[in-house]
């Protein structure tokens, strides 16, 4: 079934602003929130403008729907799936509720019954753990060939001492029963609302420890500085992105980990101008060479290489060498070479060359198509 427009839910344009994209949603969600909208289709409309906003409020989620649309997030795609527990709601559920969330509310815990599943709160769901981007400077050689870099990399991993427990002999939290969460009930404008809020003593996870881990401070999790063996495609371009899976950020409680996004700046040529899969080379060339002909030895990717210049060659003709261009490993495609011929002209001469050219002005070029064109736009 075709889903609706993420833009047209909200009913904002597609260029609109971050602080567009979320009052938008604040106003929708005010009104077909299910404590306070109780008409046929409220809780479904309010699912809906969940979903657009978690894709809209993401820079990059936002970015793959635009390219993409709804296809972006099928099939496990890079939306990750829709979880609600991932949006910070704290301000706009307080404008609803007068303050009476604080932060660490569980959305889903809430509403369950609104997505389809009721899961406990806090810091005992399996999180998955976050994506990275880090930009990689390589030589014009280096993405043309491809290479092997080591990277160094700051990344969360889970905490060795205690595995990404936190601490040592653990307990169900007795504030909570081990629920993360406690309830209270609170009047509004709309009659007494029941809410619930992280639990102060666990934190949310429902479980304290007799011993706080104190590598990682109780969190799971630490940051280490890691080198990374890379191998790095040929064919990469300036901005063109590699994924690594898995070498992002650790997962919490058993959560898969986030990928590393590698993003390439590379590096210009002092002779090769690159378009896409194919290669520009300006060639200089003498006059005579021009004129007479001649084999001219050249630079390539894969080495020098020679190209035939006819006699009477024009200023910036282009020759092209099939095959010679860009082998592109990702997308198994190689581009051609392009040689544009420079004519040089020489701007100092001894005695004896001006001679030759005074000698060579004095032939009759005046049959030569051009020559002709150009009287005939006189007349």
């Amino acid at each position: 079934m075709n889903k609706k427009d993420y833009y047209e839910i909200l009913g904002v344009s597609k260029n609109a602003t971050d602080d567009e994209i979320k009052k938008a949603f604040r106003v929708l969600a005010k009104k077909y929130h299910p404590d306070v909208n109780k008409e046929p289709g409220a809780a479904e409309k309010f699912k809906e403008i969940g979903e657009a906003y978690q894709v809209l409020s993401d820079k990059n989620k936002r970015a793959q729907y635009d390219q993409f649309g709804h296809a972006a997030f099928e099939n496990g795609g890079g939306a990750q799936g829709f979880n609600m527990g991932d949006i910070d709601l704290d301000d706009i559920l307080s404008s609803i509720f007068g303050g009476g969330y604080s932060r660490g509310f569980d959305f889903s815990d809430a509403f369950g019954d609104v997505f389809g599943s009721r899961r406990s709160s806090g810091r005992k769901r399996a999180t998955r753990g976050e994506d990275l981007l880090m930009r990689i400077k390589l030589t014009f050689d280096e993405a043309i060939n491809g290479c092997k870099k080591d990277i160094r990399v700051n990344v969360t991993d889970v905490c060795d001492k205690c595995h990404g427990a936190g601490g040592f002999g653990e307990a169900k939290c007795s504030t909570c029963n081990g629920l993360g969460v406690i309830k209270e009930e609170q009047r509004s404008l709309f009659g007494v609302v029941q809410t619930q809020k992280t639990c102060p003593n666990c934190r949310g996870t429902g479980r304290t420890f007799r011993e706080i881990c104190d590598e990682c401070h109780g969190e799971g999790r630490i940051t280490k500085n890691k080198t990374l063996t890379v191998n790095i495609p040929a064919g990469v371009s300036n901005d063109s992105q590699l994924r690594l899976s898995g070498k992002g950020g650790a997962g919490v409680n058993g959560g898969e980990n986030g990928d590393l996004y590698l993003e390439f700046v590379v590096a210009e040529h002092k002779y090769f101008e690159r378009h896409d899969n194919d290669i520009y080379l300006e060639v200089p060339i003498t006059i005579t060479e021009a004129i007479l002909g001649c084999k001219k030895e050249i630079p390539t990717l894969t080495g020098n290489g020679y190209i035939e210049i006819k006699p009477g060659t024009q200023n910036y003709t282009k020759l092209k060498l099939k095959g010679k261009g860009v082998k592109n490993a990702s997308s198994n495609i190689t581009g051609d070479m392009y040689v544009v011929l420079n004519i040089i002209m020489p701007t100092k001469l001894t005695k004896k060359q001006k001679d030759l050219l005074e000698e060579l002005s004095t032939t009759d070029l005046a049959n030569e198509p051009e020559f002709k064109d150009f009287e005939r736009a006189l007349k």
